[in-house]
Formats: C-alpha cells, sequence, structure tokens
C-alpha cells in the first residue's frame, strides 16, 4: 500500500506495522528509506530479506533527536555531542560505540553503531511515537539505485513491504556522510551531503 503523508493516520498505520515487525518505506530528507524497530532482532532480519542485504553489512540508526544516542551508544564523547549540535538534524551519520541494547543484527556483530538525525520533521516523529530507533537505510535492493520517490521505491520493493508512505520526492537525492568517531583522528567513511571542508574543524 502506497499512503500519502498528509493521511491523517498514516503516522499511526506505520508504527502499528513496524511494531508487528514489519519493514516500512518512508521520505527522508536524503532519499527514501526502508526500516524497521530496531530493537526487534526479528524485524531488523526482516528489513535484511526484503533489501537482499548481506548479514555483514551493519544497518544505520535513525533517532529522534540528540538525546537518543544514549540509548544505543555506550558513550557519547563529548566530540560526537559537539557535531551533533551543529549539523543535526541533517545528513551526517556518526559512528559510535554501540550499546548492549543494540541487537548484533543491527550492527552484524559489531563493536560500533551510525547514527542519525534526519532532517525531516514526520521520521523524527515517526521514531518518537514509536518509542524506540529506526534501523534504516535506502529503499532499495542492496547495490541498485537509492529511490527518491515513492514510486522508485514501489519499483524496487513492491510487493516486500506492506506500507510505502509518499511524502513526495526526496530533496537531498544522496545518503547521508558518514564520519567515524571511534578513530581518532575522526575518519570519514562515506562522503556526502556534507563535505569535508565542513567537517575540518573537527577532522584534526
Amino acid at each position: 500500500m502506497i499512503l500519502s503523508i498528509q493521511t491523517p493516520d498514516a503516522l499511526e498505520r506505520a508504527v502499528q506495522a513496524l511494531r508487528q515487525g514489519e519493514a516500512i518505506a518512508f521520505p527522508t530528507d536524503t532519499v527514501y528509506g526502508v526500516g524497521a524497530h530496531a530493537f526487534l532482532p526479528d524485524a531488523v532480519r526482516r528489513l535484511y530479506e526484503v533489501k537482499e542485504r548481506p548479514l555483514q553489512v551493519p544497518i544505520p540508526l535513525l533517532l529522534p533527536d540528540a538525546r537518543a544516542m544514549e540509548q544505543v551508544c555506550e558513550e557519547v564523547p563529548p566530540l560526537a555531542r559537539e557535531i551533533a549540535a551543529h549539523f543535526w538534524p541533517g545528513a551526517l551519520s556518526l559512528v559510535l560505540r554501540r550499546s548492549p541494547r543494540v541487537p548484533d543484527i543491527v550492527t552484524a556483530g559489531g563493536p560500533t553503531v551510525a547514527v542519525r538525525v534526519p532532517d525531516h520533521p514526520w521520521v523524527r516523529e515517526l521514531c518518537r511515537c514509536l518509542g524506540a530507533p529506526l534501523a534504516a537505510t535506502s529503499a532499495n535492493r542492496h547495490r541498485e539505485a537509492e529511490p527518491v520517490t515513492a514510486a522508485e521505491v514501489q519499483a524496487a520493493l513492491g510487493g516486500r513491504i506492506p506500507l510505502i508512505i509518499d511524502g513526495g520526492r526526496c530533496p537531498g537525492g544522496v545518503p547521508s556522510t558518514v564520519l567515524d568517531l571511534t578513530v581518532s583522528p575522526p575518519a570519514i567513511l562515506r562522503p556526502g551531503p556534507v563535505t569535508a571542508e565542513q567537517l575540518a574543524p573537527w577532522l584534526g
């Protein structure tokens, strides 16, 4: 089902599907994402199946606000708080040490997790209403083009997920920059909308 983001009960239906362990698709400030309840391992496993994503490739988390880092990160260093205050909400993912609360399947068993607060009020509200982060990645099959419209999501994942939230064309069109804060100096793992020049004051 494709449901307009303007539909009065769109948020409620999205939360219900996520709590039932489903993966759903939605717009973000970068590209369309497909996500699952991050604290339900079976739901995250379903997300891998939907995307045909190898289990050894970790999945990032979307958060409602910077305070939510405390839920999923073992420690939040001052540098992470400073960078988050400057760039969030926005197209920057920060890699930090994961909390034991984060299921192994989210991080492929690794010690770190990538977190982001998207610059999309509806998605942040979705996380708040769910009461949990979203394990979320681009709404395409693994290694295919990232979708920027609901129609592109339908073409890629139609029949694999029960709900696509249509919020129009995504304004960004490029996946987020990924910055690893578990190494010194911090390292850009994936270039994106937030540039190395913008991050230079924190890169050492």
